[in-house]
């Protein structure tokens, strides 16, 4: 007899997307994270998993795109009828009226579900992102700071976040009303308190600043979803929380162990990301730990020789590979090098560019017999893995230290990367030696 589902979710971009399927199987849920709506006979192969999601882009798409692509998809994940279906966003919560507009997103999924009120919940402590009054705090580097004073996140390229009270910043991307339950108010009484001023449809936030708000949260969560509001958003904070709900209820038993993969002898990263925690990542690789570097000129890429770009970047890396070194290619190092206001200038640009670092990634994966890859960035990420003919996830190694971006396991038809192991890296996620240490197979890093 077939478990029922647990959860199903959607993930607005491919690195949050492994960011939930990690927290998942790292406690026992087994977990599957599909590149589009599966066949039936994808679906079946994994029939034994608890949780199933479907990798998206809505984080880096318009709220008419959402309109057109969002409700078929809900509509799926909800004849799933898993006891809870996750929206998934990023913790960082960086989003705006026109791109990535998380508000638009849960009206199009209240709607689907059939449900007045969804909950929310942004704050994950394993990630080092916190809710108090509302406020989203995140980590940087050994400090926390106000999200609006984040030196990343408050001078992201597309959708820099200047507003730190979260119900304020959701409030300008719809008009549903948003309540806030509060540090002080995460009891059955204060919830429903909170949920009786919303006449009608609405959100509600729950704050997360610790283990013991987290606890609580992860109750009201899985109240709330027993009293019919199972359609919910937020960030992997969502499934930190309820994990521990289910352990309390007997529904999930604790920490899996994965054994180390070992070592790859070599592995190629693609990096589309202008974060400086990535430009650190790759100077320490191509200092240290011995990854040849290849720059690429974004411009160039999306030019009109960008296939002859292409080409020339293939055979640089393939000489670093075939003489068993690993090897990184980036177009950009850190904030000072982005060149975003010119690829905005002709619009699909950023897409596309994913779509190509993707396409360089396969050639070498084909042509080389790799392994184990890297593609770092979030929106990156999302148009990249696209080009592997992949059709599934499973996490091979999660990461404990920097939860969000394991080693995955890629399935599909496609005999080259059927089996590949695969991270994807957001921007910020990860320490120094990331790379080093995906390509070392370690669970923990030194760098």
């Amino acid at each position: 007899m077939v478990a029922p589902l647990l959860l199903s979710y959607y993930g607005d971009d491919f690195t949050g997307s492994t960011d939930v399927m990690e927290a998942l199987a790292s406690r026992g849920v087994e977990t599957v994270l599909f590149l589009r709506i599966p066949d039936d006979a994808l679906l079946q192969r994994f029939a034994h998993c608890r949780a199933i999601g479907l990798a998206g882009t809505s984080r880096s798409e318009t709220p008419g795109w959402m309109d057109d692509e969002l409700k078929p998809v809900f509509e799926w994940l909800e004849a799933r009828k898993a006891a809870i279906c996750h929206y998934k966003v990023c913790s960082t919560f960086d989003s705006a009226p026109t791109v990535g507009n998380i508000g638009r997103a849960i009206e199009i999924g209240l709607d689907v579900f059939r449900q007045n009120i969804a909950p929310l919940v942004v704050g994950a402590p394993q990630l080092r992102r916190y809710t108090a009054f509302g406020h989203l705090f995140a980590g940087y580097q050994k400090d926390i700071f106000r999200i609006d004073r984040h030196p990343v996140m408050s001078r992201h390229p597309v959708t820099p976040m200047n507003e730190a009270d979260l119900t304020l910043h959701l409030g300008r991307q719809t008009a549903l009303p948003i309540a806030l339950a509060d540090l002080t108010a995460l009891t059955d009484v204060g919830v429903d308190a909170r949920v009786a001023t919303m006449a009608g449809k609405g959100i509600l936030m729950l704050d997360v600043d610790g283990p013991e708000t987290q606890k609580a949260a992860g109750a009201q969560l899985l109240r709330l979803a027993q009293r019919g509001s199972r359609f919910m958003a937020g960030s992997s904070g969502i499934e930190y929380a309820l994990l521990q709900a289910w352990q309390a209820e007997g529904l999930v038993e604790g920490v899996r162990a994965f054994p180390s993969p070992g070592r790859a002898d070599r592995i190629a990263v693609v990096s589309g990301s202008v974060s400086p925690t990535t430009e650190r990542q790759i100077r320490q690789a191509t200092g240290a730990d011995g990854f040849d570097g290849v720059p690429l000129d974004p411009l160039e890429l999306l030019g009109e020789n960008g296939e002859h770009v292409m080409s020339r970047a293939v055979e640089a890396a393939e000489a670093s590979l075939a003489a068993g070194r690993s090897v990184i290619l980036h177009t950009a190092l850190g904030p000072e090098a982005d060149r975003g206001g010119e690829i905005d200038r002709v619009a699909g640009s950023r897409h596309r560019l994913g779509q190509m670092l993707g396409r360089i990634l396969l050639r070498l994966i084909e042509t080389q017999g790799l392994g184990r890859a890297v593609i770092a960035g979030g929106d990156t990420s999302s148009h990249a893995l696209g080009a592997l003919k992949v059709d599934a996830l499973t996490t091979l190694l999660p990461l404990p230290e920097t939860p969000g971006s394991p080693l995955c396991t890629a399935h599909g038809l496609h005999a080259p990367t059927n089996g590949l192991q695969i991270a994807l890296k957001g921007g910020q996620v990860g320490r120094d030696g990331y790379f080093a240490q995906i390509r070392d197979g370690h669970a923990t890093s030194t760098g």
